[in-house]
């Protein structure tokens, strides 16, 4: 776009002159021959500073253009991991030479900022349908009921596994926004598998799984773990002969098994709950 020709500092004298004299910026605009909003201008200037010179410069012209601003914040609000190098290249293309530096300073302009992406786990569509049924289920569950709750789990710690980390480029509050997450899987380099379990009144034993688990370990390692844990968090909760467990069993690793005197039940079913005696 074209620049506008720029008024003479006598023409402007002028339409001040004009306008102290109490003529309208139609009749200035008119008897001049220039635009109103031009005439508008540069009357609101002389109010507030009481000068019609250019006033000077509070830094350096910005090199990008609105258009190439609301072009790399288009492509950062679309892909949050768009590096710095690819938008310059983008900018380039566009006929803009900037450095990365640049492109940063802007960008943190425009309210955002390069963070570590975090990473959470990859849930899929019957993941978020079986967590939304759990909760709500025990929606209205009063604060005695899930104190007498045991939670347990077992997760896989890698060791050697490839933990770079991705920078997106995001605003505040926004940091589990799912464009600025990386997800994980369960997968991947040396590591070592824990199973634990934590109630509402504190955490019970840690066991360090070895080797491939079947049937019969699982349930070796809840008589050695479980059990103590629940008896040792019995006695915090004081009044509650039982407690309910709730496990995470993903529906293809599922443990059965008939030793009723450690459990109940184990059917491998997602959020189970099970009677402890």
């Amino acid at each position: 776009m074209a620049k506008t020709k720029e008024l003479s500092k006598d023409v402007r004298d002028k339409i001040v002159d004009l306008h102290k004299a109490g003529m309208g910026y139609k009749t200035i605009a008119k008897q001049l021959g220039e635009k109103v909003t031009k005439v508008g201008a540069i009357i609101r200037k002389w109010k507030k500073h009481k000068l019609t010179a250019n006033l000077p410069w509070s830094g350096a012209p910005c090199k990008i253009s609105s258009r190439g601003v609301s072009m790399i914040m288009r492509t950062v609000r679309n892909q949050p991991r768009t590096t710095r190098e690819e938008l310059v290249n983008d900018l380039k293309a566009a006929g803009t030479i900037v450095t990365k530096k640049t492109v940063g300073n802007t960008l943190r302009r425009e309210g955002l900022k390069s963070c570590c992406a975090r990473k959470v786990p990859l849930l899929k569509k019957a993941h978020l349908q079986a967590r939304l049924k759990f909760a709500t289920e025990h929606l209205t569950d009063s604060e005695e009921d899930w104190v007498k709750v045991l939670w347990s789990d077992k997760t896989k710690i890698e060791l050697f596994g490839i933990n770079s980390t991705r920078c997106v480029w995001r605003r505040r509050k926004a940091a589990y926004d799912s464009k600025n997450t990386i997800p994980t899987v369960k997968y991947g380099g040396g590591n070592i598998m824990l199973w634990g379990c934590f109630s509402a009144k504190g955490t019970g034993q840690l066991h360090r799984i070895k080797g491939r688990m079947d049937g019969a370990m699982y349930h070796q390692m809840l008589g050695e773990n479980l059990l103590p844990s629940v008896r040792a968090l019995k006695r915090v909760v004081v009044g509650y002969s039982s407690m309910t467990m709730i496990q995470n069993t993903r529906l293809r690793q599922q443990i059965t098994g008939s030793r009723r005197s450690i459990l109940r039940s184990w059917s491998g079913l997602v959020s189970l709950q099970t009677l402890i005696p």
